[in-house]
């Protein structure tokens, strides 16, 4: 704004010509109509360790007739720290290859440890978000969501072992009404 003119202080920058307008006033006026800026960050997460809480009671279970059963012949004890080491190798190596990110525009999932592959897939493009929940699950408040989108790549995406999963699962269904409201877009059945 130019000092000397006392009246531009008095215009509202949405009512300047788009020419004219600083990327300051362009961000403000946009807000004002209701575009929105950047991506802003809704949940991030990964995999829960707890969600592999049915293969932990097996693996006991096995350790126990194991135990039982090198009673009688020793070598066989050799067998439970193996299991153990194994089981805790593939909950960190699962742990480790995946993590999501919900934003107010996209949902991204990378996943893999040597090779990392990352995809987005838009909130508006997401048409259903499912809870899947076993008995364990219940008890230990984990799931799978699983999402139906018109994406090309992922039509249908399972996310399994996500903590609060409910809780995740009505972030990711806001932000996806949110965003279709915001770009006045309604479907009623797809």
């Amino acid at each position: 704004m130019d000092a000397s003119n006392p009246n531009d202080a008095a215009i509202d920058p949405a009512e300047k010509n788009v020419e004219d307008q600083s990327p300051q006033e362009k961000f403000t006026a946009g807000r004002k109509r209701g575009e929105r800026g950047p991506d802003e960050k809704i949940w991030s997460g990964g995999y829960s360790a707890v969600d592999q809480s049915g293969s932990f009671i097996v693996l006991t279970l096995i350790t126990v007739g194991l135990i039982v059963g090198g009673i009688f012949f020793i070598p066989v004890l050799l067998a439970i720290p193996v299991l153990w080491i194994g089981q805790l190798i593939r909950v960190w190596w699962i742990k480790m290859g995946v993590s999501y990110e919900l934003t107010t525009r996209r949902f991204m999932h990378e996943h893999g440890v040597i090779k990392r592959t990352t995809d987005r897939i838009e909130v508006i493009d997401i048409d259903d978000v499912t809870v899947e929940q076993g008995i364990l699950d219940r008890m230990f408040n984990v799931g799978t969501i699983r999402i139906t989108s018109s994406d090309r790549t992922h039509p249908e995406l399972r996310i399994p072992g996500i903590k609060d999963v409910k809780k995740v699962a009505l972030m990711l269904d806001d932000a996806r009404q949110a965003e279709r409201d915001r770009r006045g877009v309604y479907i009623e059945s797809v």
